[in-house]
């Protein structure tokens, strides 16, 4: 069994910034409750890569070993995160890391959305509504697409996620004014009789038969329960928020937050800080591994979303000194091979990298992702008043497994 060499001694602030990387759905197994999701046998790494891939640089921080796939060295730690939050979308996963899980789940619509709170949707924006069922984000503009541009009405549907998304052409409806609407809907749902988790606008661009969605989405979620943003802000380290991780968070106890296009942009939005002098915890989501493969079941995609991640990591790398820490890690599964469109319920992976780290090692899993937020609370010498997680810390200096 290898030995990590740079273990951590017991000093405040050792790390003078924390990266940490979400893979967006990048699952490395079926959780112990997958059967409670209808999820059983799912694993969105192993059955994306397949025996034909190209991710060395993730293959030596321990990556594809959790899903059997050994490879003869290794550098850094590496393990599974097991979910107790209770669904398997973004806005719990991301809680969870933050060391929050809610007592009771946000509501769910599989039948559609309630007339009564249709109708107020169209009396506040003016509107007509169209859709109101679960749907495939890119086939709902397929096959509503041109009704929307004929008419002006909005598309509202939904998914097993507790989301309300409203898609329209930005001819039609431009993105400032589908905002204004989005807004204006969140507030209507903040009603306790709603509690749904995200307004999503999802503009779309192009003709009949050719409809794209565009980078310009936007999330309107609740305001989080206390969490590792706010204690990181009282303390005052700041947070800076790479893609949607700001919407997640509804722009709470954030200090720098930053729109991404896609995964490349994000990435590099990621090395630019890496190269500069800012301190503190950057808090990054790459999304395409999700909404562009995950959802459509696009194995070839989502195999190729990764192997880009990979390809831009070394970059990444490079630019980090021995005073940061990288984590990766994912929020959830989809399986791009699985039944349906929807998330799957998973293990993720956790995967510590820094420069002086020589050699690699697997740790016991970790009983929650909210081990991940501990970890960053622990860092930077701030009690964990959230009675969540436990810092990774300690199992690297006992080099558990």
């Amino acid at each position: 069994m290898n030995t990590l060499i740079g273990v951590r001694k017991k000093v405040t602030n050792m790390y003078d910034r924390i990266f940490l990387v979400v893979m967006d759905s990048v699952g490395v197994g079926e959780a112990k409750d997958a059967d409670k999701f209808n999820d059983v046998g799912s694993n969105t790494l192993l059955h994306t890569i397949g025996n034909h891939y190209n991710l060395d640089v993730l293959e030596r921080m321990g990556l594809t070993t959790l899903v059997g796939k050994e490879v003869s060295k290794t550098v850094g730690y590496y393990m599974k995160g097991k979910p107790i939050n209770l669904a398997k979308d973004t806005l719990n996963g991301h809680y969870e890391m933050m060391c929050v899980v809610q007592k009771t789940p946000y509501k769910t619509y599989p039948n559609g959305f309630p007339l009564e709170l249709i109708s107020k949707i169209k009396k506040v924006t003016g509107r007509d509504v169209i859709g109101n069922i679960v749907a495939s984000g890119t086939q709902i503009i397929e096959d509503l697409g041109q009704m929307q541009m004929e008419t002006g009405a909005l598309i509202i549907y939904t998914s097993a996620d507790s989301v309300l998304q409203i898609a329209a052409h930005e001819d039609i409806i431009p993105v400032e004014e589908l905002y204004d609407i989005c807004t204006k809907v969140r507030e209507l749902t903040k009603d306790e009789k709603y509690k749904i988790a995200r307004i999503i606008a999802r503009p779309y661009i192009g003709k009949p038969g050719s409809f794209t969605r565009t980078s310009r989405r936007h999330d309107y979620a609740l305001d989080p329960p206390l969490n590792v943003l706010d204690l990181l802000d009282k303390h005052r380290v700041p947070t800076i928020a790479i893609g949607k991780i700001s919407d997640i968070f509804n722009n709470k106890s954030i200090a720098i937050k930053v729109r991404t296009k896609n995964n490349i942009d994000g990435m590099m939005k990621l090395i630019d800080f890496a190269k500069s002098d800012k301190k503190g915890f950057i808090f990054a989501n790459l999304n395409d591994f999700d909404m562009l493969y995950g959802h459509r079941r696009d194995r070839d995609g989502y195999l190729k979303a990764l192997e880009e991640f990979n390809y831009y990591l070394p970059i990444l790398l490079k630019n980090l000194t021995e005073k940061d820490l990288l984590i990766i890690t994912a929020d959830h599964g989809n399986d791009p091979t699985y039944r349906g469109t929807d998330h799957t319920r998973e293990n993720v992976p956790i995967l510590i990298y820094n420069k002086k780290f020589k050699e690699g090692k697997r740790l016991k899993d970790r009983e929650t992702f909210a081990d991940i937020g501990a970890t960053i609370l622990d860092n930077f010498d701030i009690r964990n008043v959230l009675g969540l997680g436990t810092s990774i810390f300690e199992s690297m200096n006992n080099n558990e497994n």
